[in-house]
């Protein structure tokens, strides 16, 4: 019963734990739930959004199905050529808004930032809830994730030392970003937080009945709870700054364009069945934001307005994203795909 309404009514949840976060202090002073601190020991330093993560990634490896597995590692072509349609239209898609609504500064990095970062881990378990093909979505999260060391730093660097000049990014990229121990950090990061809790979900459901049972009566209620903690922390870090309206339109067309090519390139490009098609979709119009909010913070610390678009995107790609799956949802079951 909780697991069904917790799922159906996933957006009146979302919307009303980001209220909440907005106005916690308001309400209660001394604990915030929605801003925890890091932890922080001698061995290693992690924040609370790669501990989110890792438990979202961790119940959706330990709910991926070993047919579809097996049947993605014998096309590990389609996962290659599915990359390769996100990290040519999103950027892509990204210049093209910038141009639309004439976007300068800050806030042509800000979205050309989001346009270039991978695919948000989020994605998968959207999928999972659209009965799309998880494996896939994991196999393209994961591919984007492992490129995007090499790919997010020269795009960007293309984007805004090449082209910035002309939206009035008169400021140079910070070299320091291009560095190799950055790049190593961050893949590091990358596959501690999404690579090794799917690998660890999925031997633990085929190794622990226990675990299986649990994974699937509770999984993806988990993951839901965990995926609105995520928004509303981000809420929360965002309290009392400016909100810049211009920029709503231009994310918008972002996030919808990025649906539209991932179904366009799915379906009729690569010729993929409609769950592949559908999780290529989703993957595609959910870029990591959030990765995006982490990047503005180091690299255009001076310049907020940039995390401030990074931020706005990640809870409107959720919104946005939380409203298809469940339409995709009814669809399927329309169409008899299981």
């Amino acid at each position: 019963m909780f697991k069904k309404i917790l799922t159906k009514y996933l957006l009146i949840w979302l919307t009303l734990t980001c209220i909440l976060a907005y106005y916690w202090p308001r309400l209660v002073t001394g604990f915030d739930p929605f801003v925890l601190p890091p932890i922080d020991c001698h061995w290693f330093k992690i924040s609370a959004a790669e501990i989110y993560i890792s438990v979202t990634m961790l119940m959706i490896g330990s709910l991926l199905p070993v047919d579809e597995l097996r049947a993605v590692a014998k096309h590990w072509t389609q996962i290659v050529s599915g990359t390769a349609v996100q990290y040519i239209t999103m950027p892509l898609l990204a210049f093209i808004s910038a141009c639309i609504f004439h976007l300068s500064g800050p806030y042509f990095i800000g979205i050309m930032l989001v346009g270039c970062v991978p695919g948000a881990m989020a994605s998968n378990m959207l999928v999972m809830i659209a009965r799309g093909n998880v494996s896939y979505s994991v196999g393209l999260t994961t591919s984007a994730t492992l490129l995007s060391p090499a790919v997010v730093p020269v795009t960007l660097y293309l984007a805004i030392s090449v082209l910035g000049p002309h939206f009035g990014c008169t400021d140079s990229v910070n070299q320091s970003y291009f560095n190799s121990q950055v790049v190593i950090d961050m893949a590091k990061t990358l596959l501690l937080t999404v690579v090794l809790p799917v690998g660890i979900g999925f031997s633990l459901a085929r190794v622990s009945k226990r675990w299986h049972a649990f994974s699937q009566m509770f999984g993806e209620i988990v993951a839901n709870l965990v995926i609105i903690m995520i928004i509303a922390s981000v809420v929360a870090g965002n309290r009392g700054r400016e909100f810049p309206v211009q920029m709503i339109a231009p994310l918008i067309l972002l996030n919808f364009g990025g649906f539209l090519a991932g179904w366009i390139g799915g379906k009729y490009i690569l010729r993929l069945d409609i769950k592949k098609a559908c999780a290529l979709m989703i993957e595609i119009g959910m870029q990591n934001a959030g990765l995006g909010v982490m990047l503005a913070g180091i690299y255009f610390g001076t310049q907020p307005q940039v995390a401030m678009c990074c931020a706005m995107f990640t809870f409107g790609c959720m919104f946005t994203g939380i409203v298809l799956v469940q339409i995709t949802r009814v669809l399927m079951d329309r169409w008899g795909v299981e």
